[in-house]
């Protein structure tokens, strides 16, 4: 008798993720090498990292990958260290070395939730690099997603907000680091594959804290468009996640290819070659402009992009338009002027 269909549904998820870990590694010369890519799990102690964590530990071996763990404590609720220690004695039990637990300093720049954010992503980089880990495995499920992309239809932000977590994402120097499984399985497939495996899973109480945003649609709000639209809103959501990143990634090689044919001898901008380009790649060209000339790229929102359009396509003889990062933008001449102040 085969595996719990749960089970083997995240197994299979997890081993076409590490395949793909493995045929994009530099091979040294000759046929031997002399150990396996590491591969981490950034693992919670909730069901959805346990249940990654598990089929991580199932498939690696087999292919020859070593598997470690971690696991990041926030200091945001009594007894977090110790639900730490905990999570680290469950994955050493799974068989996953190196396994460690990172204690991070939570700000407080762009609210709890995204504080907490960046401050777990900055030690998950600092560990993989300290390790020389090939991939981080990080346990977002079709759920996530479908929240993901709602909460950037709310902010209004454009096609790249609603195209949520990529599968395969990371920062500068980190390339593909980051590898999203269980973009296509729900919360409930995880949480089932734990039961039946009879792993323990510790429910973070902030997921039911109304007083987080992801809370309350998690809560209220997805159950709420459920009960108006009928079921399957999850998965047409994830499915559109999709749709606008197949999208927004055209766009992006576009404008890249369109940025140099609308720049004169000396690199400045040319109003009328901007104006002549569709909305959505001039926009993308001012947006990099922008953060080229020194303006932070989560502070850039498209507010800032439409002012800044508008000495393009409804100039009026204004003046200077202020960016974050004390960025100027200004039109000199019929030329676009992006520097800082």
């Amino acid at each position: 008798m085969g595996p719990h269909p749960a089970v083997a549904a995240i197994r299979l998820a997890v081993r076409r993720v590490l395949h793909d870990i493995l045929s994009a590694q530099p091979h040294p010369p000759g046929d031997e090498q002399p150990h396996g890519p590491l591969v981490l799990v950034a693992c919670s102690g909730g069901a959805d990292s346990m249940a990654l964590a598990s089929a991580l530990a199932f498939e690696a071996p087999k292919l020859g990958i070593r598997a470690g763990g971690i696991t990041v404590d926030h200091g945001l609720q009594p007894g977090s260290d110790s639900r730490a220690e905990d999570v680290v004695l469950r994955l050493t039990a799974l068989g996953l070395n190196p396994v460690e637990s990172v204690t991070v300093q939570v700000g407080r720049e762009g609210g709890p939730e995204a504080a907490a954010r960046d401050a777990r992503y900055a030690a998950l980089d600092e560990a993989a690099q300290r390790h020389g880990a090939a991939a981080v495995l990080l346990g977002h499920t079709r759920d996530d997603q479908a929240e993901t992309v709602l909460l950037g239809l709310a902010r209004g932000s454009g096609i790249r907000s609603l195209s949520g977590m990529a599968p395969v994402s990371g920062g500068p120097g980190s390339e593909g680091r980051y590898r999203r499984p269980f973009l296509q399985l729900d919360r409930q497939t995880a949480r089932k594959a734990c039961l039946v495996q009879h792993l323990p899973v510790w429910d973070d109480p902030h997921n039911t804290d109304p007083a987080y945003t992801r809370s309350r649609l998690r809560h209220e709000g997805l159950p709420a468009l459920e009960k108006a639209l009928g079921k399957g809103v999850v998965e047409a959501l994830a499915r559109t996640a999709q749709l606008s990143r197949d999208d927004a990634d055209a766009l992006d090689t576009w404008a890249r290819e369109a940025a140099d044919s609308v720049r004169d001898a000396a690199g400045l901008l040319e109003c009328a070659k901007l104006y002549a380009l569709p909305p959505a790649v001039r926009r993308r060209i001012l947006r990099k402009a922008a953060i080229e000339a020194g303006a932070p790229a989560g502070a850039l929102f498209a507010r800032h992009i439409e002012e800044v359009d508008r000495l393009i396509t409804g100039w009026r003889g204004q003046g200077e338009i202020n960016l974050p990062g004390k960025v100027l933008a200004q039109r000199q001449g019929g030329r676009l002027v992006i520097r800082q102040g």
